[in-house]
């Protein structure tokens, strides 16, 4: 078996893995590569592979450095199945579109200066209607779903923790009669996080690819970061200015609204002083995203699927207004109320944001709060480095707004928690392939995994490719007890407990909702207890089933 690193090697963009057996080729991402246009060039080479010769891709997460050149890969003839989780494939449908659109208009921007120049015209890396023959390739599945691809494959998705759908995927390769664990840590999501579950921690590998993002710094709490923000606000709308977030659509502006809800309502001390401060979500695509976080509430940490069965809403409160129009969205900048704006994408590379920040950098009364993180050539690693003249549509800004860089809300998994992660394999890995990171970051995190576990670390360079050789295997009776073993049985006995107690929780709840329903929404009801019916009567055949064939 073969392992070729083709992204995300020495960055933190464009992840592509090639795994080739004596009988496949398995893709693990496509992602864009983003940034400064050295990077951004990448997309247009070569794959180093043939993607007509892929059997099925695997993605770990909808994130665009994950998934953005699968338009592209299907264009280059690739025909296979895409699997993801649901909820990837769910925002994949959106991201990928928008993705496309964005091709289409910088192509045309780009189009406009060259004919001025006297330059040949180019053609966007794809299209809006590639981005639609793409999707059609997805093959959603579930967490911990046994993925049965033929007798030398089979996969299972765990959750990741790092945006909804994200993923942490086991892949179990038979080879020569020989079957070997490999685990592709996707981005590792940090723990206690709102709205999703903790990574899954994985007990058992031959060979793991993980992810350095983080891999030498340390966050601080979230608990601490939030407030920090409020006092953010609060200083900046005092004295007339306004907060401008940029933030990623998918994951980080969700996870804003949900700890702005909750701090409005649990900290009574402040709602006077935020009652009259509007928070506007000014993406389109986070819009579009957050109704699909909606939609896959079954993804949900225990927590906020608590605060749902209630009858609250965690992605809603009076203060937040979702704007659409590009109307909408320049008007922001005119409304002379200091406000809170929300805004895509989270580098600052390209969408509203950009327009945003041409308004308020300037303006000593404006904070920049930036609560992800920002590759190296983008405008927002700029900012976040503290430059005072920066290009924004060609125009050079002094900056004189107050810039914040609150490491506590980032997706990613910091040093302490890749070590903990690492830490929870009961026996060595044969090798750990350190990607998806900066070199200093890729460096420290695989010497503190050899200095804390003596595990073998090989921090990857560019493109490149490894055989992988061991003694020892994962057997198939490993494989086998991954999901049928008693502690595997345990956890289906405590979901059945816990959808038991969420069902009484809405039979409880339902008459206080009954009266105020519109036709359409109780037919929508209907219809998901006739599927939640079909499915009880299912799972109930197949106990039945099991115990009939042990008798």
């Amino acid at each position: 078996m073969k392992i070729k690193f083709l992204g995300a090697a020495s960055s933190v963009t464009g992840s592509c893995h090639l795994i080739t057996t004596d009988k496949r080729k398995v893709l693990l991402d496509c992602g864009l590569f983003q940034g400064s246009n050295g990077l951004d060039e990448l997309n247009h080479e070569p794959f180093g592979f043939d993607p007509a010769e892929l059997d099925f891709v695997l993605i770990s997460h909808a994130h665009i450095d994950h998934s953005g050149r699968i338009p592209l890969l299907v264009k280059r003839g690739f025909q296979g199945k895409i699997y993801c989780t649901d909820a990837t494939a769910d925002l994949l449908d959106v991201m990928l579109r928008d993705s496309a659109y964005i091709q289409e208009k910088e192509t045309e921007w780009k189009n406009r200066k060259n004919e001025r120049a006297g330059r040949p015209s180019a053609d966007p890396l794809y299209t809006v209607r590639d981005a639609e023959i793409a999707i059609r390739h997805l093959e959603p599945v579930l967490y911990n779903q046994l993925l049965d691809l033929g007798e030398d494959i089979k996969v299972v998705f765990n959750d990741g923790g790092h945006i909804l759908g994200s993923s942490i995927i086991e892949l179990f390769i038979k080879e020569n009669e020989q079957s070997t664990k490999l685990v592709f840590s996707g981005d590792l999501g940090m723990k206690n996080k709102p709205i999703l579950r903790d990574p899954t921690i994985i007990k058992k590998a031959d060979f793991v690819i993980m992810e350095a993002t983080y891999g030498n710094r340390i966050h601080e709490e979230i608990s601490v970061d939030i407030e920090n923000l409020i006092n953010i606000i609060l200083k900046t709308t005092k004295r007339g200015g306004n907060v401008v977030i940029p933030s990623f659509a998918v994951g980080r502006t969700q996870e804003l609204i949900y700890l702005l809800n909750r701090f409005y309502e649990e900290h009574e001390e402040y709602r006077a002083d935020l009652n009259d401060i509007m928070v506007y979500v000014d993406s389109p695509m986070a819009t579009t995203a957050t109704e699909v976080f909606r939609r896959n509430a079954q993804v949900f940490d225990d927590e906020t699927k608590a605060y749902i069965l209630k009858g609250d809403n965690p992605l809603d409160f009076k203060n937040l207004k979702f704007t659409r129009t590009s109307e909408e969205s320049k008007a922001l900048n005119f409304d002379p109320k200091p406000k809170i704006i929300i805004s895509a994408s989270g580098m600052c590379e390209a969408g509203r944001i950009k327009h945003h920040l041409k308004h308020n950098l300037w303006n000593p009364k404006a904070s920049i709060v930036f609560v992800g993180y920002q590759s190296e050539g983008t405008l927002g690693r700029s900012l976040v480095e503290g430059d005072k003249e920066v290009s924004v549509f060609g125009e050079r800004i002094h900056v004189e707004a107050e810039i914040y860089n609150l490491e506590g809300f980032s997706g990613h998994a910091d040093r302490e928690e890749l070590m903990d992660w690492v830490g929870g394999f009961q026996r060595p890995p044969y090798e750990i392939f350190i990607v998806h990171g900066e070199e200093d970051a890729k460096r420290d995190l695989a010497e503190s995994i050899r200095n804390a576990y003596g595990y073998n670390c090989i921090d990857v360079q560019q493109v490149s490719e490894y055989t992988l050789t061991i003694d020892g295997t994962v057997t198939s009776e490993d494989i086998a007890s991954r999901i049928s073993s008693p502690e595997a049985m345990w956890k289906i006995k405590k979901k059945i407990y816990s959808v038991h107690d969420e069902l009484e929780t809405i039979l409880y709840n339902t008459h206080l909702a009954v009266s105020d329903l519109s036709p359409e929404q109780v037919a929508n009801i209907n219809n998901l207890i006739l599927e939640i019916e079909k499915n009880i009567l299912n799972l109930g055949s197949a106990v039945t089933r099991e115990k009939e064939q042990k008798y």
